[in-house]
């Protein structure tokens, strides 16, 4: 099921990204139950069973929260919110314009954050009582 989500993803990703951030690597991950978008290592869209959703600062997912259709993303209905988050509403997805604007909202929104570090792999010692 997830391959479902990586592909539409990233049909969305280039009708939202064509000629444009020619700068920018992007990658289409698997992610859950769904995909991500990472733009130069750094996450900044989900498709999930939850939905379509980007990451924003406050200030823009305040005014797109206002949006018709638009909510916080929850990934289970008891979970908590991914406050960064907005979820998109089909009607937006389904126009260029507005998806493009967005998703450039979202990446020169990421591309500000640091890049993530990889956690290192502790060496496993055993642990031994000492009496």
């Amino acid at each position: 099921m997830a391959k479902e989500y990586l592909e539409k993803l990233t049909e969305i990703l280039k009708r939202a990204t064509s000629r444009r951030f020619s700068n920018v690597k992007f990658e289409c991950k698997h992610f859950f139950s769904g995909a991500a978008v990472y733009a130069d290592g750094r996450i900044c869209i989900s498709l999930t069973p939850a939905g379509f959703a980007i990451k924003l600062p406050e200030k823009q997912r305040d005014i797109l929260l206002q949006k018709k259709g638009t909510k916080s993303l929850r990934y289970f209905p008891k979970a908590p919110i991914k406050k960064d988050y907005v979820l998109l509403p089909d009607s937006m997805l389904k126009d260029t314009k507005t998806l493009r604007s967005w998703v450039k909202l979202t990446v020169e929104y990421v591309l500000t954050l640091p890049k993530p570090t990889k956690k290192k792999r502790s060496s496993q010692k055993s642990l031994t009582k000492v009496r």
